[in-house]
């Protein structure tokens, strides 16, 4: 799930490759270096960076206060997912390949009886045939020969493997305000360093987070600070609302052999 402090990184990242449009090994687009971080600076750092002719910009959250916007219903995006354990049939017998690894189900469906078997972290391609070997031998002969099953006076062999699909369901839906702060020791490099990160960002309609959900961009408004008492201080603030979901994930099963309705329609797997 996304959370404040996701957007808050996500932004620091995207500030920093507007400033660092070559990496943070070349240098920035107004000159000096750059710091960009999180948070409210302290102020002896920050006065110890400005009189060496340094850069802070730090992204922070901006009043008014977070505001639910939920609006929509409760519903699971399911992503499927490839398995990555293969099942081949030729004529009554059946070979398991690939890797096994866990989170998938294979299984054999033979002149009617189903078998099935869920992987786990240590399984191979022979150790999943022998499971199913064993649950098949209550109905009739099999011959097991490393991972591949042969199922005696079958008439109708059919072998499948799927794997859980991810699910995600948004849960709430919130907007919150950003300050990207620029802390700048002259008003050049303020103007400068401000106006690589608004056009930036300015193109930005959608931002990715790292739960995968897209948080919506938008630009609010810009404020200058040049008070007389800070003389080294030049402070320019962004203003950016972002409109994030919080979502909650789970694995969800899929069907292996079986039947499906949905309305009018019967789809038949």
């Amino acid at each position: 799930m996304a959370d404040q402090s996701d957007v808050e990184t996500e932004l620091v990242t995207l500030v920093s490759a507007a400033l660092y449009q070559n990496g943070t090994a070349s240098t920035s687009v107004p000159g000096p270096v750059c710091r960009i971080y999180r948070g409210w600076p302290k102020a002896t750092a920050l006065n110890a960076d400005l009189a060496a002719g340094r850069i802070n910009v730090t992204v922070f959250p901006a009043s008014p206060a977070m505001r639910n916007t939920t609006r929509y219903p409760d519903q699971w995006t399911i992503t499927a997912a490839t398995p990555t354990l293969t099942a081949i049939t030729s004529g009554v017998t059946v070979t398991f390949g690939g890797t096994a690894s866990i989170g998938q189900i294979a299984g054999v469906r033979v002149d009617g009886n189903g078998y099935a078997y869920r992987t786990t972290a240590s399984d191979t391609p022979a150790s999943v045939a022998a499971n199913i070997a064993a649950l098949a031998r209550v109905n009739g002969i099999v011959t097991l020969i490393q991972s591949a099953l042969t199922f005696q006076g079958a008439g109708e062999v059919l072998a499948r493997v799927v794997a859980d699909a991810s699910g995600v369901m948004e849960v709430r839906r919130q907007v919150q305000s950003f300050r990207i702060i620029c802390w700048c020791p002259t008003p050049l490099l303020r103007d400068a360093t401000a106006s690589a990160i608004d056009t930036s960002l300015a193109v930005m309609r959608f931002i990715t987070l790292p739960d995968g959900t897209a948080a919506r961009l938008i630009f609010v408004g810009t404020t200058t600070f040049d008070q007389s008492q800070d003389a080294i201080l030049y402070r320019r603030d962004l203003i950016y609302s972002v409109e994030y979901a919080t979502t909650v994930t789970d694995q969800q099963p899929s069907m292996l052999f079986g039947s499906l309705g949905l309305n009018d329609a019967n789809f038949i797997e």
